[in-house]
């Protein structure tokens, strides 16, 4: 047992020190933190306290997880004390963990403090010991080990030890930057959450693999070159492997592998996007071998299934649509019924479990969609020929077909397998101009007008329906990048959104609603769920839509009040003198329901604050996600809802139809009729897929869908900067979309582009951030920036690596906080001429920072 009642030469047991390091949370103890709180005063003192923790570490009581620190062994600590999760570091050095099988981000994100990152980089899983928590609630803690490297490969612009980049960076740059330190040459990455640049040894600057053995790029001259020189490298993009890790005393090491070429060549952008996002890219040869090999189904297979081929079912997608993965068809009845039919493409016919191309679809979880090309999840075989039910063409699909009643309600349906012959294949634009009743439009396609004129019919009844329960129609535009013939930017505009958008989008909603609660009462399946918002931020909203004179109608929040026990004991020691214990506040779980959110948006339509409320609204919610656990979907206010209807492009999707078809073969009821007239339940009937593989491929297919679209919201990011760099000086009419403590977001209204007004650029007055408004104020002036703002901007700077433009602002032009009552804006107080020592000393405060 060692010595742990008896005192040491140090004068302290072991149980004390044990007692002082774990009191100093899972992280542990420092060994000037150890002397500081035991008073230890000479080297003797000191060199026996080495000791005495040495011997500790020996025996296993306590564990060495760096140099100078000490902490509880693993074993002996509870779980509470650890847990693992994925790194977000901040570009100011700092980061946060998301634990793992936790669901609200006050019991899930752990702050990591810049020095207890121990080498752990973006991405990364890691294993996290945690300090005690705040009073707040929040949680802080150091990284212990890292479990799972996410960054293989990286990034960025590559800089020769002689070279223009790095030489001119050591002369003019901060002598304390990483790359000051750096012998060599070395590469920055093009991610501003990596602020450690990679260190490339001789030898290792110039690629093995010749560029020509890897065809599925679009690559910059300079990447084509047969012989490079490391020195002509310098301020190109490249891809680095990671080969040394970095830890807190050197930098990572690698060796680049691919040359993509300068930042501003055609193309280079997506190939840096693409190698960023770790986005797979290229099929590997027995994937596109099994694809290749593929032959559509025989006549045998077609005759086996429902034949809708003499229906006139037909498509509806964008212009540059390849891969048409639905088709549909809406009749009505005389007695006011409806059916709606919806045809979905039978992928899982030709991906089949375990095969090559099953393993790919997993992989990549989904396609991935740039403005200029895609990156499907399966290869063109199958994506634009075997499953795209092109017109004309027998087509093997999965089908659903509703029976409605004159309300949109559910009256009955039918699931099986089908075959297809599409009619035609009709676009958003082309429906669109028929519904608005286009002459020529309408005469082209005479022949279907009455049937799109039912689905219009038939949308809006559905819309209706979703409506009254509750469900949130947020209309927000997104960006769309505009190119001229040659492939150049032409503008970047906000996505039109008409009734042909929509109408398919309200089949499909019912479609993939359908087939949700069918498989719920069989077997165990994938959801696609939305969970409720967390009551902060629904808290945060609240306080800005009052400003506007809105309010969701939560009422009063919940608030539970509570003291610290160790603040109410000191001040119980001091005899009731002193400070008085603080009272802490945290919102407890609210009664908030999607109605509220649906009323609020119907409030909100047409009027000038729209853009800003609907905004803030959908970030007041949490992100859907995919689950083997059928939680709904608060956005839809549905209480079942499933992805059935991509399985071009979604795996999810996929795997759905493989349950689907797998319970069709079983003889499981086809039909809603039939389903209750069984009253069959999960258990009936084995699950063509385990719970355990569910649950892993639902947490696989939101990670890939959370790499895609970060990738796909980067990429026009970058074209974005390339639009405006040519612009720097341009003055633009503008809206504040948020305020916060660096400065201004606004939203160009000309341009669909946003950007920052730091709060150091703005002049003629002393202005800092007060929370509580969430307002930019003038301590002088009381002049005054919010959200909803109109205001006049230059472009100041374009910043490729942060994805960010600066503005700097011209005036204020008045603003909505006038409540567009034609009020002069109020201009700022004259300056009293003689200035208070405050004022100078605030004064001098702005133009430091400000140098």
């Amino acid at each position: 047992m060692g010595n742990r009642g008896k005192t040491s030469p140090t004068g302290f047991t072991d149980s004390e020190l044990l007692r002082r390091i774990s009191r100093s949370g899972a992280g542990g103890a420092n060994y000037k933190q150890l002397t500081r709180e035991l008073g230890l005063g000479g080297g003797r003192e000191r060199r026996l306290l080495l000791e005495q923790l040495a011997k500790m570490t020996v025996r296993g009581a306590l564990e060495k997880p760096d140099r100078d620190h000490w902490a509880i062994p693993a074993a002996h600590r509870s779980e509470k004390e650890q847990a693992t999760g994925r790194l977000d570091v901040h570009r100011d050095g700092f980061g946060f963990v998301r634990v793992e099988g936790k669901r609200t981000a006050s019991d899930s994100d752990i702050f990591i403090p810049p020095d207890a990152m121990h080498g752990a980089m973006q991405g990364d899983q890691v294993l996290v010991s945690l300090d005690p928590p705040k009073a707040d609630g929040r949680r802080s803690g150091r990284v212990l080990r890292i479990l799972t490297r996410r960054n293989p490969t990286v990034v960025g612009i590559f800089h020769s030890a002689h070279g223009g980049h790095a030489a001119q960076q050591r002369r003019t740059g901060d002598a304390h930057a990483p790359w000051q330190r750096l012998q060599g040459n070395y590469v920055t990455p093009l991610d501003e959450r990596m602020m450690q640049p990679i260190l490339i040894p001789p030898g290792a600057e110039i690629p093995q693999a010749r560029p020509d053995t890897t065809p599925h790029r679009v690559l910059g001259d300079e990447a084509h070159a047969r012989d490079h020189d490391w020195k002509e490298l310098d301020g190109l993009a490249v891809d680095v492997e990671i080969t040394d890790w970095p830890t807190p005393s050197r930098p990572a090491r690698g060796r680049v592998i691919e040359v993509l070429g300068h930042q501003d060549d055609f193309g280079v952008d997506v190939e840096i996007v693409i190698r960023k996002h770790h986005l797979p890219h290229t099929f590997p040869d027995d994937v596109l071998a099994e694809a290749r090999a593929l032959r559509p189904a025989d006549e045998k297979t077609r005759t086996q299934r429902r034949d809708f081929r003499a229906l006139p079912i037909v498509t509806i997608d964008g212009e540059t649509a390849r891969d048409f993965d639905d088709a549909v068809l809406a009749e009505e009845h005389a007695d006011g019924t409806w059916t709606l039919q919806v045809h979905i493409a039978d992928v899982a016919h030709y991906v089949t479990p375990g095969s090559a191309l099953d393993r790919e679809g997993r992989f990549r979880g989904t396609s991935v969609y740039f403005p200029d090309r895609a990156i499907p999840m399966l290869p063109s075989e199958l994506s634009t020929d075997l499953c795209s039910l092109r017109p004309g063409e027998d087509r093997l699909v999965l089908s659903c077909v509703m029976h409605l009643d004159a309300g949109g309600a559910l009256l009955d349906y039918e699931l099986c397998e089908g075959v297809i012959r599409s009619a035609r294949r009709m676009t958003y634009t082309q429906v669109a101009a028929i519904l608005d009743n286009d002459e020529a439009t309408r005469a082209e396609f005479s022949d279907l007008v009455p049937k799109f004129e039912s689905m219009y019919t038939l949308a809006r009844v559905l819309n209706t329906k979703r409506a009254k329960r509750g469900s949130i129609d947020f209309d927000l535009p997104e960006p769309v990048i505009q190119f001229d013939p040659e492939g150049n930017m032409r503008a970047v505009v906000r996505s039109q959104r008409n009734w042909a958008h929509r109408l398919i989008e309200e089949f499909m909603l019912a479609a993939n609603e359908c087939v949700a609660g069918h498989l719920e009462q069989l077997v165990p399946s994938i959801y696609r769920i939305h969970e409720k918002p967390e009551a902060k931020r629904v808290m945060e909203f609240e306080e800005v839509a009052a400003g506007f004179g809105y309010t969701l109608g939560v009422g009063n929040l919940p608030v539970r009040k509570f003291e610290m026990k160790s603040e109410r004991r000191q001040f119980q020691q001091r005899g009731g003198r002193g400070p008085k214990p603080r009272g802490h506040e945290v919102v407890e779980e609210i009664d908030i329901k999607p109605q509220m959110y649906q009323r609020l948006a119907a409030k909100l339509a047409g009027k000038p604050e729209e853009r800003i409320l609907s905004y803030l609204m959908l970030r007041s919610l949490k992100q859907a996600r995919y689950s083997d656990v059928n939680e709904g979907h608060f956005a839809l206010a549905a209480a079942s809802y499933t992805h059935f209807t991509s399985p071009i492009r979604r795996y999810p999707d996929l795997i759905i139809h493989r349950i689907l078809k797998a319970v069709l073969a079983e003889g499981a009821p086809a039909t809603g009729s039939d389903l209750q007239h069984r009253r069959l339940r999960i258990g009936q009937i084995a699950p063509p897929v385990g719970e355990t593989e569910l649950a892993l491929i639902a947490q696989e297919s939101s990670q890939s869908e959370r790499r895609a679209d970060d990738a796909e919201r980067e990429l026009i990011d970058w074209k974005k900067m390339k639009f405006m760099q040519d612009r720097v000086g341009d003055e633009f009419r503008g809206l504040i979309l948020s305020v916060t403590k660096y400065g201004l977001f606004v939203e160009l209204e000309d341009i669909f582009i946003e950007g920052l007004v730091p709060i150091t650029s703005l002049t003629g007055d002393y202005f800092v951030f007060r929370e509580n408004t969430r307002q930019i104020v003038g301590e002088r002036s009381g002049r005054r920036y919010a959200i909803g703002d109109h205001v006049e901007v230059i472009l100041d700077r374009v910043d490729r690596v942060q994805r960010r433009m600066q503005f700097a602002l011209v005036e204020d032009t008045g603003r909505i906080a006038a409540k567009e009552t034609g009020e002069p804006a109020r201009r700022p107080k004259k300056a009293a001429s003689k200035k208070s020592k405050k004022t100078r000393l605030r004064d001098k405060k702005k133009k430091h920072r400000a140098k």
